[in-house]
């Protein structure tokens, strides 16, 4: 009950990321139930029904991503002394956040069964009864305990990892720590030798799984049947390169924006990249691994033809809706951390003006070294497959 309170009495902005959040998962869990639909009318296709269920992770961890950061900057789970006196602890507030994840993830999940159902067949008094009845298995039973299960599986992960990274999440510390942070510069992550590696061998797995298929374009889930499972590997290992070495570029843009007699503005701007590192970086990484996907894609298909399906549409709109969410969302968190450090310099005598350029530098550098990143990266990925 009082997760429902909070969240009727939230901001407009804080209802609007749920919102959000209930549509991605109402999206994922419409894939999930096409491909159980797939495979109970296409018994004989087993292997296809299982890639179909392989590529449905992808907007499934892009949803979950999404689903941590909102609950990150949900301001009901930040720690307030009104709360600790009501006997809300960290503890509790962890709870509350997972089950305010859980309420949002549920009703999407039960939005896309009623629609699944819906377009299958078995509902009727709707415009477009049973109008995909043949793609999603209509006429044949639908296994009930696959299908819950399925649909729970958004609801419970994005939980469980909203209620891990709230647990792991470090207490706020005092104005005179954070002036004190800002003047000293943080230590560099750690990941971006690993996440290097990891990049380099994603894209050594998708170029093994393109041999012998040079001059035809790969087909991507619209084709599931004939897309390889280790060019989804490849993928995913790239991804996640790309997500532990964002932190350290990240490091590295606050670095390079210090170099050569920095200024105020120009120093101010380093040191806050290089305190936000770990917590935009991940997600630029993974912006940076969608982003390229795409332009990869693009290029496979820019004089082909384009195996492109509804569903196929329907995850690419989730996973990068989903990322840039969460970027967004991210940057949100970070805006809100820095909150009281920006209060002491403007009371000090620090312009907003400066504030203000240090923004837009910060920005400008992170697209200087993230775009052609992403567009080398799309480029190796898409070279094996045009070669």
């Amino acid at each position: 009950m009082l997760a429902l309170r909070l969240t009727r009495g939230s901001h407009p902005l804080v209802l609007m990321r749920r919102l959000l959040l209930a549509a991605a998962s109402a999206g994922v869990g419409f894939l999930l139930l096409c491909t159980l639909g797939y495979a109970s009318g296409h018994p004989a296709h087993a292997s296809g029904s299982l890639l179909r269920l392989l590529w449905c992770a992808v907007p499934l961890a892009a949803t979950v991503h999404f689903a941590v950061a909102v609950a990150r900057t949900d301001p009901s789970t930040r720690p307030r002394p009104g709360l600790f006196a009501a006997g809300l602890g960290p503890v509790r507030l962890t709870v509350l956040a997972a089950v305010s994840t859980a309420v949002s993830t549920t009703l999407g999940s039960m939005v896309a069964l009623l629609f699944f159902l819906h377009l299958r067949g078995d509902l009727t008094g709707l415009p477009f009864d049973g109008g995909a009845a043949e793609f999603l298995g209509g006429g044949t039973p639908l296994p009930l305990a696959a299908a819950l299960t399925l649909l729970a599986l958004v609801p419970l992960v994005s939980s469980a990892a909203g209620g891990l990274a709230l647990r792991s999440r470090p207490a706020a510390p005092s104005e005179a720590q954070e002036a004190e942070d800002l003047l000293t510069p943080a230590p560099a992550p750690t990941g971006l030798p690993w996440g290097v590696a990891l990049t380099a061998a994603g894209l050594a797995v998708e170029a093994y799984a393109s041999r012998g298929s040079a001059g035809s374009p790969l087909p991507l889930p619209g084709r599931l049947d004939s897309t390889p499972a280790s060019v989804l590997a490849g993928w995913t290992l790239t991804a996640i390169g790309l997500a532990m070495a964002g932190p350290g570029l990240t490091h590295l843009c606050g670095r390079l924006l210090q170099a050569v007699r920095p200024g105020a503005v120009r120093l101010l701007a380093g040191r806050v990249l290089m305190d936000e590192a770990s917590r935009i970086g991940r997600p630029l990484g993974v912006v940076c691994a969608v982003v390229s996907g795409v332009v990869a894609a693009s290029v496979l298909y820019t004089d082909g033809p384009r195996p492109f399906g509804p569903l196929t549409a329907l995850g690419a709109v989730l996973v990068v809706g989903c990322t840039t969410a969460t970027l967004l969302t991210s940057a949100l968190e970070a805006k809100q951390a820095r909150a009281r450090t920006a209060e002491a310099l403007v009371r000090v005598g620090a312009p907003m003006s400066v504030l203000r350029i240090a923004t837009v530098l910060r920005a400008t550098v992170l697209l200087a070294v993230f775009a052609p990143l992403t567009w080398m990266i799309a480029e190796l990925a898409a070279l094996p497959l045009t070669g």
